[in-house]
């Protein structure tokens, strides 16, 4: 087999290096590339695919992911896959998802992406189609060994020759976790048994004896077996990577918001015939789009909310679980205070300790200090317009913003809170975008660093709808 990765780009050596093992150990048993948030997780899986279909190993791919990220994957193969294939995303109802997989048995690399809830109904289907290969993103989703979703891919990998998990860099947090994802993968590393597992490898203490510990003497065999088929990277050994890279996460509106979301432009457009043109007008107006993109409709008053889609929420819920199992820091960025609490609410929810400065925070040196010192903090939540001037937050890498405000400064400012004097690490942005709307004229206006207001009063000026863009109507 070539040891030519099949991609349009140039790879980064450590994707080289990614490719080269992966090749190597594919045919003896399952491969895990524990590889952190921008380190090139897909394009390095993306390289595999195509170099075992191009030497006639594989015909048929399954990508088994979160939903928020089933939409990463098709635009991955259309940025870097050198060889032919047909993707298809499978959604809708059960009988549309199964009439989609049912079409795939062309000649071309057939690549069928659904995301894990969607896996375990359909494992006859899945099982009828026969894939070659499967990838497991994010298979952190799989860590519970006795839920429906991991159940069935340990059924489905037990019948398919290629296998890959993808997830964070620092698998071993939380060491029982191990289990489930591996059994998937390659169960000759730690059997079928989870109870024979976790007798061998762990104590069980605390109240009812519910709490497993790994045992000492145990430690350098299970990190031994681990390795043993892993490739493990993260952003601070991988020199050759950018300084800063950039990714847009793009997520889809639900149908019901997608309505709201369009009367709304078309209600904004019609009420500016009625008022004189200022930049006030117009930015007012692509105020309550830009909210409701971040799941949330207010009032006429502005002073009561109601949440109309979580389609964000979902896709920072994945990012936040994957910073966590790779062991690394996080920062959240937002303009709605509305969008703010529903992110403490998420964090509440999964005992993930976090920081915050908003307008609302007094303590903010303590808040700041927190986070920088205190390994247990996780994330820090920064509401744009108050998080962006004399703050250092450089005990993180990653910044996520959950929504845009439309001041270059500002948003200038706000990643500068990561890259900065004292950052050790490359950077990554990533920015949830709904598809299809407002979101994406104002990222691009702010990274071309253009006139946002001015922008769109000239397309209104030519009888356009300065918030309408192609997408979704």
């Amino acid at each position: 087999m070539t040891n030519k990765m099949p991609i349009k780009s140039e790879p980064f050596k450590h994707q080289k290096e990614v490719f080269d093992f992966a090749i190597s150990h594919a045919d003896q048993h399952g491969i895990a590339l524990l590889m952190s948030m921008g380190c090139g997780k897909s394009l390095s899986s993306i390289a595999v695919a195509g170099a075992l279909y191009n030497a006639k190993n594989i015909k048929k791919v399954l990508i088994v992911c979160p939903l928020s990220i089933v939409g990463v994957w098709k635009e991955e193969f259309e940025k870097f896959a050198d060889f032919d294939y047909e993707l298809a995303i499978l959604k809708g109802n059960m009988a549309k998802k199964t009439e989609l997989l049912q079409k795939m048995q062309g000649y071309s690399l057939q690549v069928a992406v659904v995301n894990y809830e969607s896996v375990w109904r359909m494992e006859i289907e899945f099982a009828n189609w026969k894939p070659d290969f499967i990838i497991a993103d994010e298979s952190h989703k799989i860590k519970t060994h006795n839920i429906a979703a991991s159940k069935a891919m340990h059924r489905l990998g037990g019948k398919t020759k290629y296998r890959m998990i993808l997830t964070g860099t620092m698998i071993t947090n939380k060491e029982i976790d191990v289990f489930s994802q591996y059994k998937f993968v390659e169960p000759a590393i730690f059997g079928n048994s989870f109870y024979a597992f976790r007798n061998k490898y762990f104590d069980m203490v605390g109240y009812g004896q519910h709490t497993p510990v790994l045992k000492e003497s145990m430690k350098d065999e299970l990190m031994e077996k681990i390795h043993s088929i892993a490739f493990r990277a993260n952003k601070a050994e991988c020199l050759d990577l950018p300084t800063v890279t950039d990714i847009i996460r793009y997520t889809e509106l639900e149908p019901k918001a997608i309505n709201i979301y369009q009367s709304l432009v078309k209600d904004s457009f019609a009420e500016l015939s009625n008022c004189e043109i200022t930049v006030t007008n117009v930015l007012t107006k692509l105020l309550r789009l830009s909210q409701l993109t971040g799941g949330f409709l207010g009032s006429d008053g502005g002073n009561t909310y109601q949440q109309v889609s979580r389609a964000k929420m979902e896709a920072l819920e994945d990012i936040i679980d994957e910073a966590v199992q790779s062991g690394e820091k996080l920062v959240v960025i937002s303009r709605f205070i509305p969008e703010i609490k529903a992110i403490e609410k998420l964090l509440n929810k999964k005992r993930i300790l976090y920081s915050m400065v908003s307008g609302e925070i007094k303590d903010r040196e303590e808040q700041i200090r927190k986070f920088q010192n205190d390994p247990k903090v996780s994330v820090f939540i920064g509401q744009v317009a108050t998080a962006g001037l004399g703050i250092t937050l450089t005990a993180a890498s990653t910044m996520v913003f959950y929504s845009l405000d439309y001041s270059m400064s500002n948003f200038e400012q706000a990643k500068a809170r990561i890259h900065r004097a004292g950052q050790q690490k490359n950077c990554t942005y990533i920015y949830l975008i709904a598809k299809g709307t407002v979101d994406e004229k104002v990222l691009s206006t702010l990274q071309n660093k253009a006139n946002l207001a001015k922008n769109l009063i000239d397309e209104y000026k030519r009888g356009l709808n300065p918030y309408e863009i192609g997408g979704i109507f």
